[in-house]
């Protein structure tokens, strides 16, 4: 890979505490649209011409996969690139969206009668660690094998918080980039890949899956707004030329999902992430990807629709795919909760695409029940945040609500958090030490094992709500002493 311009993008600035980190400063050029451009094989010799001809600039090459992003103020450059007989596809780019949580989740004091304190003196919140209880069998996986640090999971997201004390012995902090233009550095300034590296590979007040794992950023996401497809692509590829053993993607939206196919079959986007992904599985990295928080059945198109349509106001005509749950390969994970065996989190997507749940979270019995009675309705002094997932969160104040987010004085580093994107990184861990135990099995094996291993919620069976269960690593190490 190798970039050839700087892409600006419009992010809010985010003040750290940490000292060297700036403010994210970026401009957007104004009347220029972002395009993908998906070559046929390999890059012909002449691309670079022949988008300058049609009017583009290019912007960044991602050679492994053919892929190309440009810059373009000119209506016609789609219609005069596409004359290119080596052009596959080229469309107007995606942009992937993390999914948004309650606007007081990181201040459980205003959590509507149901409040939550952590007691900043004690020396672990293990007790509170309900889904690590799960995957670990109280902890008693980590005395069979907790994973090694030359395994490595590459954490697709909004960056790392190397100097957290639960991750800092853990995080790759020289090993780890950034795709996001005008940044140079992988420190997260928004949180969300902080918890996500956490429920990995933390090893203090919280435990990860793997506490001996090495987690390492391939930042995405700035301090707000999406990320552009060929940042996610050049991440994928890059985690895979690194050699990574294990990649996290808790990535998705509805966004992404409504627009990844054209008249003539697959966008440009859609073949980049094809592509992306299948080129880390053949260099051995089992991908891990969350199912999304829109409550449907991926399966059901119509349905699909419909939700796009009422609440969107997306007429989306034609089939249409959630990715990355949706793409051949990846190990798709819908999201399981504290309370029931029976029933996945109220926000998870399921379907026939799921291969196991991991433990995610939610607000609670007394929420979920009120809410698939009427999703509409206003349950939010119902939610219970202890039924959320407790992990590690940058320890410095991040996006858009820095200068509040520490206003109790106890919160500092840790938060709880629900969706599947808490749930895939649970099975990431999980992936990481069946690798660290079997460094020989191919992405396929891993896949199998966790499948294998994973306790079978819901009807006997694979079942479209958990897939073959509920991850569990216990299991796992159990069966293969």
């Amino acid at each position: 890979m190798k970039k050839l311009a700087v892409l600006s993008v419009c992010t809010a600035l985010s003040f750290s505490l940490l000292a060297g980190v700036q403010p994210e400063k970026t401009n957007a050029a104004p009347g220029s649209d972002q395009y993908v451009i998906a070559y046929k094989g390999n890059l012909p010799a002449n691309f670079s011409n022949a988008i300058t001809k049609a009017g583009g600039k290019v912007e960044r090459v991602i050679e492994e996969v053919g892929i190309v992003e440009v810059q373009s103020n000119d209506p016609e450059f789609l219609s005069k690139i596409k004359k290119d007989s080596n052009v596959h596809a080229a469309d107007r780019e995606l942009e992937a969206y993390l999914e948004p949580q309650d606007s007081t989740a990181f201040t459980p004091g205003n959590a509507d009668g149901n409040k939550v304190t952590l007691d900043a003196a004690a020396p672990s919140y293990w007790d509170k660690q309900w889904d690590m209880h799960r995957l670990t069998n109280n902890g008693e996986s980590y005395n069979i094998n907790d994973g090694d640090q030359d395994t490595v999971v590459a954490v697709i997201d909004t960056g790392i918080d190397f100097s957290h004390p639960d991750l800092a012995a853990n995080a790759d902090l020289a090993g780890s980039k950034t795709f996001v233009p005008g940044t140079t550095d992988a420190w997260d300034k928004n949180g969300h890949g902080t918890h996500v590296a956490g429920s990995i590979a933390a090893n203090g007040k919280v435990k990860g899956v793997g506490p001996d794992l090495t987690v390492r950023a391939y930042r995405v996401f700035g301090a707000t707004g999406g990320a552009q497809q060929s940042w996610i692509t050049d991440a994928i590829v890059a985690a895979a030329n690194d050699g990574v053993e294990v990649i996290n993607m808790s990535i998705g939206g509805w966004r992404w999902m409504a627009h990844n196919l054209d008249e003539k079959g697959d966008s440009a986007s859609m073949v980049a992430y094809h592509r992306a992904i299948q080129y880390a599985i053949k260099k051995g990295a089992t991908v891990v990807v969350s199912s999304g928080n829109d409550s449907m059945d991926l399966n059901n198109i119509h349905d699909m629709q419909e939700y796009w349509k009422t609440r969107y106001n997306l007429d989306i005509k034609g089939p249409s795919r959630v990715v990355p749950a949706q793409i051949p390969g990846v190990v798709t994970v819908s999201s399981s909760n504290q309370w029931s065996d029976e029933n996945i989190a109220f926000y998870s997507n399921y379907g026939s695409v799921i291969d196991v749940a991991g433990p995610g979270g939610d607000n609670g019995p007394v929420y979920d029940s009120l809410y698939r009675q009427n999703p509409t309705g206003d349950y939010l002094n119902k939610r219970d945040f202890t039924y959320r997932t407790l992990s590690t969160y940058p320890s410095y104040p991040v996006g858009s609500n820095a200068t509040t987010q520490f206003s109790d004085g106890k919160w500092h580093g840790y938060s709880y958090l629900h969706g599947t994107s808490m749930a895939a990184p649970k099975v990431a861990g999980v992936a990481g030490v069946i690798k660290s135990a079997h460094p020989e099995y191919s992405p396929a094996q891993v896949a199998a094992a966790i499948r294998k291993s994973a306790i079978d919620f819901g009807k006997v069976g694979a079942d479209p709500l958990y897939g073959s269960g509920e991850a569990n690593i216990y299991n796992f190490l159990k069966s293969n002493k």
